[in-house]
């Protein structure tokens, strides 16, 4: 079976990434700073042969994906299993106000206890098992073609922690830019990396968070 090629994708930014404060399934829309963004994506993906669009449904994600599609001419489909972690409680505060507020509950998420989910929302574990088993799902419909999937900061550390080997609860030293762009190869034997956090198409640094 020939190898299904993955642009992987974070939506563009939003005032609450500028907040630092934590989306989860909160439908927040692109900034100014988000829409050039997702412009520029769009610009540097238009020469890309892509055979279609999956994403996120929540709306930073699906507008930064109709850049994509209208540069491209892919089709774009809204894939709700693509959406970032559920954070339930904690949603709409910083990572400050949850620490004052649940200590306990904080140094659990801090030390990415991947059993634990925040109250209302969802656990490493459960999120880990919705992507890997989304992501499966639609690349296995496009062997030898290339796909995009634009989704979230925690949607993205589950694609390259399973395409490099790392667990849950391995220290994150790699980045998850809005906007940048991360390559993948899929088989049935699983992901494999090719590049990742390319932002060379954005003109300042992307803000790198993994909450939204």
């Amino acid at each position: 079976m020939q190898a299904t090629r993955i642009l992987a994708i974070r939506h563009g930014e939003t005032a609450w990434n500028a907040q630092a404060r934590i989306q989860g399934h909160q439908d927040i829309a692109l900034n100014a700073t988000g829409l050039r963004q997702a412009q520029r994506l769009a610009q540097a993906l238009a020469a890309e042969p892509v055979r279609a669009i999956y994403a996120s449904d929540l709306q930073r994600a699906y507008r930064t994906a109709q850049a994509v599609a209208d540069a491209t001419g892919a089709p774009l489909v809204p894939e709700p299993s693509l959406r970032e972690r559920g954070f339930g409680a904690f949603e709409g505060r910083t990572f400050a106000e949850v620490e004052a507020a649940w200590p306990e509950q904080a140094r659990r998420w801090r030390e990415r206890d991947p059993h634990y989910a925040p109250a209302g929302g969802e656990s490493l574990h459960t999120l880990r098992l919705r992507v890997t088993e989304t992501v499966q799902r639609l690349a296995a419909r496009h062997p030898g073609e290339l796909i995009v999937l634009v989704a979230h900061g925690g949607t993205l550390d589950v694609l390259y922690r399973a395409a490099t080997g790392q667990d849950l609860q391995a220290p994150r030293t790699w980045q998850l830019a809005n906007a940048a762009i991360n390559r993948l190869l899929w088989t049935p034997q699983g992901l494999t990396l090719v590049g990742w956090a390319d932002t060379q198409h954005l003109e300042g640094a992307a803000r790198d968070e993994n909450a939204g």
